[in-house]
């Protein structure tokens, strides 16, 4: 039967959305602060040692399985490049040394999540499995910018399908194309559960995602009609 991996995921919210379609679903990250990861790894490590041939968690997903991969954009999005300038309040009182020195290390850091998204797609591909990338949109996203492949769903309004927040997120289809399910469902969301990502504290609570669209987006995109 078919088996999905949901990598970056703590939350479980994808998981068990799975679940009660009565799949098999795992969560895999780093950290388990939600008591919902059932295998605590580091993600990083495991795509490097799979892209060198060597060991790793992608030896038990199978071409019938399904990758979800919540990957880290912290690096990715359009507002690091204020960061990059200099120009963010927090920066105010630096020197140019201080920026410049910083500037090496944000780059480094971008360096490294490019070449670890990159190669997560490149061990898919060279083992047939389904992938499917998540993350933030603008026209500025890096890798919207500076990627081959380009994605293949940018939902620009997430509350539409149930989510507590509007902003852009786009998806990456590989080995595997989204599915066009007609899902009759309306969703009016409470404009008090809507939250702005601006005033949504920094962290994994920007990224979370709710059960409903969760929900949604599978039975819309990725299963076979339903």
């Amino acid at each position: 039967m078919r088996r999905f991996f949901c990598l970056f995921e703590q939350s479980g919210t994808f998981k068990n959305e799975f679940k009660k379609l009565e799949y098999e679903a795992f969560d895999y990250d780093i950290k388990d602060e939600f008591g919902e990861t059932d295998y605590v790894c580091d993600l990083f490590v495991d795509i490097e040692s799979a892209y060198n041939n060597k060991e790793s968690i992608f030896d038990d997903i199978q071409e019938t399985d399904t990758i979800l991969a919540f990957f880290p954009c912290i690096r990715f999005e359009n507002q690091i490049e204020m960061h990059f300038r200099g120009t963010c309040f927090s920066l105010n009182k630096w020197t140019d040394e201080q920026k410049l020195e910083y500037d090496l290390k944000l780059h480094r850091e971008l360096s490294e999540l490019y070449e670890l998204v990159t190669k997560l797609a490149i061990v898919c591909l060279r083992r047939k499995i389904p992938l499917i990338i998540e993350n933030p949109y603008s026209a500025t996203h890096y890798l919207t910018k500076y990627w081959a492949i380009p994605s293949s769903i940018i939902d620009k309004d997430r509350t539409k399908r149930g989510d507590y927040f509007k902003k852009p997120t786009q998806y990456w289809f590989i080995n595997c194309k989204p599915k066009q399910n007609l899902i009759l469902e309306a969703y009016n969301i409470d404009n008090k559960r809507v939250k702005d990502i601006v005033n949504t504290n920094p962290g994994i609570e920007r990224s979370l995602i709710s059960k409903e669209y969760a929900s949604r987006f599978i039975r819309e995109f990725i299963l076979e009609e339903v």
